[in-house]
């Protein structure tokens, strides 16, 4: 519960997103300790490694410079498939180790800071900041924003914490409850939730695949 631990989750946020393989039976794998991980857990994984081996992965200094050739190295799979998106991960890592670098003295801690303890503000903060946790759209002239991987952002540093120090908000609980993905998955299996006829063509036919 400390400072590193901020970076860290800083770090692995900005790049969670899109683990899908397009066969259950090949996906992207890291072994570490004795035990495999696939989906988020295998970015964790691969993550831990790195620092284990010495890389300073998770200082926005270092990773602002990171090329596409040693990302694919830092995340390299123990299967035959590879991390998909290798190059929106790695233009998500530049744009967030400059903006760190330029504007916040080089940690997420100091977004931490700004904020006075609120949660709506440091979520304000990011969706300013940080274009890859921008997730809004038009629909019918109007902007409809998600911001789901910045509220997840918010709400890890909350649990990593305990509620505690920088995980200390007094507004936590204006965050989405379930912004997660796999919340429209169920309500749309359970017919509470219905989408049109050319998105769900489009999902059917995994023309989304990776968003």
């Amino acid at each position: 519960m400390d400072e590193k631990a901020v970076d860290w989750i800083f770090l692995v946020d900005t790049l969670n997103f899109s683990f899908w393989s397009e066969s259950e039976d090949k996906k992207y794998e890291v072994r570490h300790k004795g035990q495999t991980y696939t989906g988020y857990w295998s970015l964790c994984a691969a993550v831990n490694r790195a620092m284990e081996e010495g890389i300073p992965i998770t200082n926005p200094g270092y990773y602002a410079g990171m090329t596409e050739k040693e990302l694919a190295y830092l995340l390299r799979s123990d299967s035959e498939v590879e991390m998909p998106l290798l190059q929106e991960r790695v233009n998500n890592l530049q744009e967030a180790g400059k903006v760190l670098k330029e504007k916040f003295d080089g940690s997420f801690v100091n977004c931490i800071k700004k904020c006075g303890g609120s949660a709506q503000k440091l979520l304000s903060l990011v969706v300013s900041n940080f274009s890859s946790y921008r997730d809004e759209a038009m629909y019918k002239d109007k902007t409809v924003a998600i911001y789901k991987r910045a509220q997840i952002l918010i709400a890890d540093i909350w649990s990593c914490f305990e509620g505690q120090g920088y995980g200390s908000f007094d507004d936590i609980s204006s965050i989405t409850m379930f912004a997660d993905y796999r919340i429209p998955q169920a309500l749309l299996f359970f017919g509470a939730l219905e989408y049109s006829q050319p998105l769900l063509d489009k999902i059917n036919n995994s023309e989304l695949f990776g968003v």
